[in-house]
């Protein structure tokens, strides 16, 4: 296991420098200048080029590359071209402890409602209880997040006036966010965990674990649910990724000041460095997700080896 654990961390290093060199191919040969941004008020020309000298775009993209690189294996993310020469690691730094927050919290929803669910669900099957899971499952996946998020807004933010819906501070303003971005990974996990329940109490252990005369909650807990999260943690880990590094279009919909937020507004902006440092780390955090959920795997199932 120490062996694999190690062989995989190593290979985050090509798989970083490639995700760098294509992230920053693409970010530079798109046409148009990061200083430029106001077509109606557009900057003196030789402002323009004062600007690229001094933060090093106007050399070759492959020189750029390389300094770029460099800077990076010293723990320099360079500075954000828009927000004044401000260390893009300052930004991450401010913003990844929010994203991480709302991340998290919409991660522990979604598990709460999605994993008794789905399991309700799965020992009611053609009940009330599991159609209804159903139903609601399916609505979970089939409206998009943005949807659910306007509609939240509208009715209890400027209907009702109950949550707030612009900024982060206080508990009201992470109720809306955390719930919309809890409920389509939640509704998928219902689907999948009432699916994989459903094959574990058919399978013959299960039968005969009951033909012994256990009880139904030993036969159900300690047979037939660690086999059936075996396929659940599948799912889990990219969730978990993309609820931490995927808010970003739920913290620019509530004005929520996490790098999600911060991160398109570089791409609008063409800020380079804060483009590049914002990408590296959702490539890291999902890499990490995908390597944890392979160890959870042996840890659930001894059948599985990893090698």
């Amino acid at each position: 296991m120490l062996r694999y654990v190690i062989r995989r961390l190593l290979l985050i290093i090509p798989t970083m420098f490639f995700v760098a060199l294509i992230t920053f191919s693409l970010a530079h040969l798109a046409p148009g200048s990061p200083f430029d941004k106001n077509p109606n008020r557009p900057l003196p020309e030789e402002t323009i080029a004062h600007l690229e000298r001094y933060f090093g775009v106007d050399k070759p993209i492959p020189e750029q590359f390389v300094i770029y690189i460099g800077n990076l294996l010293r723990g320099d993310l360079g500075a954000s071209f828009v927000q004044r020469g401000r260390p893009v690691a300052d930004i991450i730094g401010q913003g990844i402890g929010i994203t991480a927050q709302l991340g998290i919290q919409a991660l522990l929803l979604a598990l709460a409602f999605s994993i008794p669910l789905g399991i309700v669900s799965a020992l009611k099957q053609n009940t009330p209880i599991d159609y209804l899971s159903l139903l609601i499952a399916t609505v979970g996946t089939t409206i998009p997040g943005f949807v659910t998020a306007i509609f939240l807004i509208y009715i209890f933010g400027v209907g009702f006036h109950l949550l707030p819906f612009v900024g982060w501070g206080s508990w009201q303003h992470t109720v809306m966010p955390t719930f919309v971005l809890a409920l389509g990974p939640g509704a998928f996990l219902t689907r999948i965990t009432r699916a994989s329940m459903l094959e574990a109490i058919r399978q013959d252990y299960v039968r005969t674990a009951r033909s012994k005369g256990l009880r139904e909650q030993s036969v159900i807990v300690g047979h037939a649910l660690k086999n059936a999260l075996i396929p659940v943690a599948t799912i889990i880990g990219p969730a978990t990724a993309g609820l931490i590094t995927g808010s970003f279009i739920i913290e620019s919909l509530f004005n929520i000041p996490g790098i999600g937020r911060f991160y398109v507004l570089s791409i609008n902006q063409r800020d380079y460095p804060m483009i590049m440092s914002t990408t590296l780390l959702y490539a890291f955090i999902i890499m990490i997700a995908n390597l944890t959920v392979d160890i959870v795997y042996g840890a659930l199932d001894p059948r599985i080896k990893v090698s």
